[in-house]
């Protein structure tokens, strides 16, 4: 579910991206996107030292 997610945002950016549409909102769903992966990673890896 997450990994569909992280998909989507980071496909919508890089359409924004080459579209030249959205502005910012282009580069903010990006940063979204990192940080999901990275909350996910770092919720994974807690998960598995417990």
């Amino acid at each position: 579910m997450i990994w569909t997610i992280i998909s989507i945002l980071v496909v919508l950016w890089l359409i924004g991206l080459l579209a030249h549409i959205g502005g910012a909102l282009i580069h903010l769903l990006l940063i979204v996107a990192v940080i999901v992966l990275a909350y996910k990673l770092v919720t994974k890896n807690r998960a598995k030292s417990v």
